[in-house]
């Protein structure tokens, strides 16, 4: 079949017709259809108040916090890390008359988006190193890892999570070279006490590893705060990459003598774990914290809190859903969306929002869950993400506040927002992330949080 020119003008004029007849109301909107919103807007009230997170699991942690930091609207937090320390092999042999040239603690910095919080420009780091009183078995981020009161090792510098540097990599037999390296403290150690403690042990010492870490226990690392200079920040470390190095010197009956590098790992399948302590004395996070709203009643405060290292969360309700039906009658929710602005001007460096928020629910045994609308094959469908732009969090829950509205959900026993990693959403407290937030309660004129419901009634 062949179109003329009369046809082929006709189809047009046609088509042109067709798709004037379309509501003018939308003319101009530029409004994509797999993503406009329908129904009716109503925005329900949402009550907010600041609780403190408990404490957290540090066992097996993909990232370990170490720092010091004082934050003018948090107070203080510092973390503290305990760890073991394992022979490079089984029954290591340090050969004949062994003399050690030097130990260091190597610590390398995470190389994940949630690498470094606080500052990395004016604040000095000074970082203190001990030997553990006992070996490592506990496990939550409250519980102390007594230490040895000897000093072992010091370093004081800033930390540059992001710059590579170079280092003497020791060759046997051959003049040693630089090597570039990622980022990482590296701390010195107490040559006396490494050759006395480890040097010295016979290879029935290092003949296994549970053999080895209950005669050395294992190393603490804190930032000293009375020697530490600035604001601070809290770098996150992965031991799986981090060793104590030794290089010695050893008598060799066909060479004369040797020089040995050798790395024994931190290891985190022993036994690792972190100490969090916050002080928010003197803070508007603590007059909250002693000042709760009374129960089933709005909070006079303007905003809440949230913060990482199990510091303080924000727990919400939403007092309106019970009613809701008999207010509007039977709906369905085509969209519901949680929008959660930042305070105005409580972000700036080196203290920037969190990145990223979880929001999650207790069960009726008051047990962290997800809500209704996560998926675990895509952990972003929620959202939570910072808008640098709007300064603000937005979380889709449209299926929970159907759930709430219907009563399939029978109650809200609590939902709360908390700080999470970039590249692991919990619902349960941090120990991977030290970001903190200030968002805006109902009560805030100017930055708030709500909750909009769009939704179409139904018979």
């Amino acid at each position: 079949m062949k179109f003329t020119k009369q046809d082929l003008l006709t189809l047009l004029i046609g088509l042109f017709l067709f798709a004037s007849c379309k509501n003018p109301d939308g003319v101009g909107l530029d409004v994509d259809p797999g993503t406009a919103i329908t129904g009716t807007l109503v925005t329900s009230e949402v009550r907010s108040e600041t609780i403190a997170e408990p404490a957290a699991n540090t066992q097996n942690l993909t990232r370990y916090p170490l720092g010091y930091m004082v934050d003018p609207v948090f107070g203080t937090t510092k973390s503290s890390i305990a760890m073991t320390v394992t022979p490079k092999e089984l029954s290591y042999d340090f050969g004949t008359s062994p003399v050690l040239d030097s130990a260091v603690l190597v610590l390398r910095i995470d190389t994940t988006a949630n690498k470094f919080y606080g500052d990395t420009i004016l604040s000095q780091y000074s970082v203190d190193v001990y030997q553990l009183t006992n070996k490592v078995t506990t496990f939550k981020s409250s519980d102390v890892q007594a230490h040895n009161a000897q000093l072992l090792g010091n370093v004081k510098k800033k930390l540059y999570p992001n710059t590579p540097i170079k280092v003497t990599n020791v060759v046997i037999g051959k003049a040693d070279t630089l090597q570039t390296v990622k980022a990482q403290i590296r701390i010195p150690l107490d040559k006396a006490f490494i050759q006395s403690q480890i040097l010295s042990l016979p290879t029935t010492g290092t003949s296994t590893n549970a053999k080895f870490i209950d005669y050395f226990k294992g190393l603490y690392a804190e930032v000293n705060k009375n020697t530490s200079t600035g604001t601070g920040g809290v770098a996150f470390i992965n031991l799986g990459n981090s060793y104590l190095q030794l290089v010695y010197k050893k008598t060799s009956s066909t060479s004369g003598v040797d020089t040995v590098s050798v790395n024994f790992p931190v290891s985190t399948t022993s036994a690792a774990a972190a100490t969090i302590v916050h002080d928010y004395t003197g803070t508007a996070v603590d007059t909250q914290l002693k000042n709760p709203p009374a129960a089933g009643s709005s909070s006079p405060y303007t905003v809440t809190y949230t913060q990482g290292l199990a510091g303080v969360k924000t727990k919400l309700s939403f007092p309106q859903l019970d009613a809701f039906t008999s207010t509007y009658g039977k709906v369905v929710v085509n969209k519901a969306e949680l929008v959660v602005d930042l305070s105005a001007g409580t972000y700036t460096y080196p203290f920037t929002p969190i990145q990223r928020l979880s929001l999650y629910r207790w069960d009726i045994a008051n047990q962290p869950t997800t809500t209704p609308d996560y998926s675990t094959t895509n952990t972003g469908v929620i959202g939570g993400y910072y808008d640098s732009l709007k300064n603000r969090y937005i979380f889709i829950v449209t299926n929970y506040v159907q759930g709430l509205i219907d009563k399939t959900i029978a109650k809200d026993y609590g939902t709360f927002i908390a700080p999470t990693g970039l590249d692991a959403f919990q619902v349960v407290p941090t120990a991977i992330n030290a970001e903190r937030s200030v968002l805006g309660a109902t009560t805030n004129t100017t930055n708030k949080v709500k909750l909009n419901i769009y939704y179409t009634k139904i018979n």
